[in-house]
């Protein structure tokens, strides 16, 4: 394994067990949560970009993110291998799919169910499982993948350090996973948010591609620390063998 990878997967089994400490103490936060998605809820059906995704056909206002990123830095181009990780419910994966065309693939993975979009395989498994990652890899096969792509983000229970934690958790498996299988040139597109174990993930892809930029897309909300990351340019240098 690469070791960047080692470092990342090391990290990464760190923030797991501090998930399954945390995950004791989420009870206590029942209430309060009840009454945030009771909020959350209200602005959903509201939302400018959830109206327009469902007018035009997309799982979700997330669709419109990809969109913007994708368009601005120059992504998703026809005949490309893009691997969504995080896909469902597939606004995403509709995006990919739509750009690269027929001539290219996108292959996706997510531990919820998805129904089928067009152009798209579909893996069902938890992301974190090794057994899951074997298979993801067998069934790539072919060509280097060109673009990685990961809008993963764990269940928040609102306890702030717990859920800053499992999120990074998600990030740096993502990006273990950008740098055994992008090509050289490759690019890298993943969720963060901005908190504890930020800055040492940025320098980590700092490690491994050109360029690391920062995108908050229009359609992602104002008061949310969330920004996507995007690492442009995998260094050669990392090319097992």
């Amino acid at each position: 394994m690469l070791a960047t990878g080692r470092r990342l997967w090391a990290r990464a089994r760190r923030a797991r067990r501090w998930e399954e400490v945390s995950s004791s103490i989420d009870g206590f936060y029942a209430v309060k949560k009840h009454k945030t998605s009771k909020a959350w809820m209200h602005e959903h059906v509201t939302d400018h970009y959830v109206r327009r995704a469902k007018a035009e056909g997309w799982r979700s206002r997330a669709a419109f993110k990809l969109m913007e990123i994708a368009e601005k830095d120059g992504l998703l181009r026809p005949g490309m291998v893009v691997v969504d990780l995080g896909a469902a419910p597939g606004g995403w994966s509709q995006v990919a799919a739509e750009r690269v065309g027929s001539g290219g693939r996108v292959l996706a993975l997510d531990l919820l169910e998805m129904p089928p979009v067009a152009g798209v395989e579909f893996i069902q498994g938890d992301f974190r499982e090794d057994a899951v990652l074997r298979g993801l890899t067998l069934r790539l096969g072919g060509p280097p993948v060109d673009l990685v792509i990961s809008d993963m983000a764990p269940n928040i229970s609102g306890i702030a350090v717990s859920d800053q934690a499992r999120a990074m958790h998600l990030a740096e498996l993502a990006l273990e996973f950008a740098a055994g299988h992008l090509r050289p040139g490759g690019n890298f597109l993943v969720k963060t948010f901005q908190g504890e174990g930020f800055d040492a993930f940025r320098r980590a892809m700092a490690a491994v591609f050109g360029k690391v930029a920062v995108r908050k897309p229009k359609s992602s909300r104002d008061r949310s620390s969330e920004v996507y990351l995007l690492g442009l340019g995998r260094r050669p240098q990392l090319q097992e063998g």
